[in-house]
């Protein structure tokens, strides 16, 4: 596999539309070629013998409860709650400006 260099980092972070200066671009280049190394030390581990699995733990199952139909909640009654309602809505502050 190639190696990689501060180049590639570069390209990468030209692609990312990143800014990164000399120091960023060692940096990253050692770290991402060291996480390379680790990964190629994980394929030569012999696996042959192992089933595939989905999770690690074993017999893990997902409990869904079945979909029943109910009453919503009032909604007159959900609104004297609120500090300030209007046309049978919440009131909140204007969070986002105008154009």
């Amino acid at each position: 596999m190639k190696s990689i260099d501060a180049a590639t980092v570069k390209h990468v972070a030209l692609l990312s539309r990143l800014s990164l200066d000399e120091k960023e671009l060692s940096l990253y280049a050692r770290q991402l070629e060291s996480i390379v190394k680790y990964i190629s030390k994980l394929n030569e581990i012999d696996t042959k013998n192992v089933s595939p699995t989905s999770h690690v733990l074993k017999g893990l199952k997902n409990v869904y409860r079945a979909d029943e139909p109910r009453l919503s909640l009032d909604p007159r009654a959900v609104l004297t709650n609120a500090p300030q309602a209007e046309g049978g809505f919440f009131r909140v502050p204007q969070v986002i400006e105008g154009k």
